[in-house]
C-alpha cells in the first residue's frame, strides 16, 4: 500500500494510526499542505479532491476521505463494531468528527499552528472557537460517564474524533474545562500501538 501523506494532518494521522494496529506495512508519499501546486500532478486521478489521505490499495485502486479509509481498513476487525447499531453510532461519531470537529478545531490549528497567521484570521477565528467549543461540549458530556465514544471498547470512531481532538490546544483552546476529554485523550494515547502524530 501506499499513503500519499503529510505530517502535521489529523486526517492523515488517522489513517497511519490503524495502518500500525493492524500491521499492515505501506510506502509514504509526503505532500505539502501549503504548496499544493502538484497536487494535480500526484493525486489527479487518484482523488478527485485532490486532498491527502489518498490511499493506494495493493491492487491499484485508491481510496480517500480519512473515515471512509478507516472504515475501508477496520471492517472486519476490532475495531469496527459488529452490532449493527454500534456500527451507525461509529458512523455518527465520524460524521460528526467531519461537520462539528475538522471545520472549526482543524482549521483553526490550520490558520495559528502551520501558518502561522492567527492575526490575520482573528475575525473569522471567533466563529471556529464557538463551533469548536461545541463540539468539545459535545464530546465531553458523552465521554462523562464512558471510556470510549461507542460501546465499551475502543474503535474506528474514537481514532477518527481524536485526530484533532487531542491537537484542539494547537488551534487555541483550552482543555482545562474537558476533564472527561482529557482523561479520553490520555486513554487513547496509551494504548498499545498508539503512535504520536509526528511519528
Amino acid at each position: 500500500m501506499r499513503l500519499y501523506n503529510n505530517q502535521d494532518s489529523g486526517n492523515c494521522w488517522k489513517v497511519r494510526q490503524l495502518l500500525a494496529l493492524l500491521g499492515i506495512e505501506y510506502e509514504r508519499v509526503e505532500l505539502d499542505v501549503i504548496d499544493r501546486s502538484n497536487r494535480k500532478d500526484v493525486l489527479g486521478g487518484k482523488n478527485p479532491a485532490l486532498r491527502v489521505p489518498t490511499l493506494e490499495l495493493d491492487n491499484g485502486e485508491y481510496l480517500a476521505e480519512s473515515n471512509a479509509i478507516l472504515w475501508y481498513l477496520g471492517d472486519g476487525t476490532e475495531y469496527v463494531p459488529t452490532d449493527p447499531l454500534e456500527r451507525a453510532r461509529a458512523l455518527q461519531w465520524m460524521f460528526f468528527e467531519q461537520y462539528e470537529v475538522e471545520p472549526n478545531i482543524a482549521v483553526a490549528r490550520f490558520w495559528i499552528a502551520i501558518l502561522g497567521e492567527r492575526d490575520k484570521h482573528a475575525a473569522e477565528l471567533e466563529g471556529k472557537w464557538r463551533g469548536g467549543k461545541r463540539a468539545l461540549d459535545a464530546i465531553e458530556g458523552h465521554l462523562a460517564d464512558r471510556d470510549w465514544l461507542v460501546g465499551d471498547a475502543f474503535s474506528i470512531a474514537d481514532i477518527s474524533v481524536y485526530g484533532y481532538t487531542h491537537v484542539a490546544e494547537e488551534a487555541g483552546f483550552d482543555l482545562e474545562p474537558y476533564p472527561a476529554v482529557r482523561a479520553w485523550i490520555e486513554r487513547v494515547a496509551a494504548r498499545p500501538g498508539y503512535v504520536p502524530m509526528e511519528a
